[in-house]
């Protein structure tokens, strides 16, 4: 006779996500609070957005709460893990998907100051989250860090430069995470998505292509561009027993390659 364990998947975990109000960071939220997890929902400024994804994990009958810390203010981060902390227990799952996008101009173009806003936001800030939480994360009888990065690091194009050099950074951190924190049962992965149906998606369509995400669905792969549901699903993945001899690794979310032309 087979035996099923009949509780979800991530019972008994706490999970942090950053950037979790809307978009990816919401999906990814709501997946991890229905396979059992409690969820700490960060946000930078939209607090409307962070309790509708929050009272849509407890309509479902999941648990979560709201911490606002801009992830590139050090103080308002560790505030908030102390918060979090007390309020949910110890975290053992990080999400790392707090970020921001460049302006859009050629390196000839770009000061040094844009440079840094985006490694403050897309590698100095996760960092300083994760070395706050390390103690916790070691201590933990299993204990993940995902962090979200992009395809745009394997096809780079014009304009993207700050973006591009702060995501290969947070990616080459990651893989690096992964080896040092081995020997304490920390797992490190990075989950790569292409073009995503978010708002910042249809701003990024509008921007380059003048269109919108809609009627872009039938020439990307299995007839639509990557949902948010698409990428939260990947990291439940990546936190859940079935990948727990996966650390280092990067899966793209992305069809399989770009669309067709």
């Amino acid at each position: 006779m087979t035996h099923t364990d009949p509780r979800p998947p991530l019972a008994g975990r706490t999970a942090l996500v950053t950037g979790g109000s809307r978009g990816v960071g919401a999906a990814i939220a709501r997946r991890l609070a229905a396979d059992g997890a409690v969820v700490a929902v960060n946000y930078r400024r939209d607090a409307d957005a962070a309790e509708r994804t929050v009272g849509e994990i407890g309509a479902a009958g999941g648990t979560a709460r709201a911490y606002r810390a801009p992830v590139d203010d050090p103080d308002a981060v560790l505030a908030m893990l102390d918060a979090v902390r007390a309020d949910l227990g110890p975290v053992d799952l990080l999400v790392s998907n707090a970020g921001t996008a460049s302006r859009g101009q050629r390196i000839a173009d770009t000061e040094d100051a844009e440079y840094l806003r985006l490694l403050r936001v897309h590698v100095l800030g996760p960092l300083t989250v994760l070395r706050a939480l390390l103690p916790q994360l070691r201590a933990a009888p299993r204990a993940d860090v995902v962090v979200i990065s992009s395809t745009i690091l394997d096809g780079l194009s014009a304009g993207g430069a700050p973006y591009s050099m702060a995501k290969a950074a947070l990616e080459a951190a990651a893989r690096t995470l992964a080896i040092e924190e081995r020997e304490h049962g920390v797992r490190v992965n990075i989950v790569a998505p292409g073009l995503v149906a978010t708002d910042m998606g249809e701003r990024l369509v509008a921007a380059t292509s003048g269109t919108t995400i809609g009627r872009l669905d039938e020439v990307y792969p299995f007839g639509r561009v990557a949902r948010p549901e698409d990428v939260a699903g990947v990291v439940a993945f990546l936190a859940s027993s079935d990948a727990s001899y996966l650390t280092a690794q990067r899966i793209r979310v992305d069809g399989g390659g770009p669309p067709r032309r």
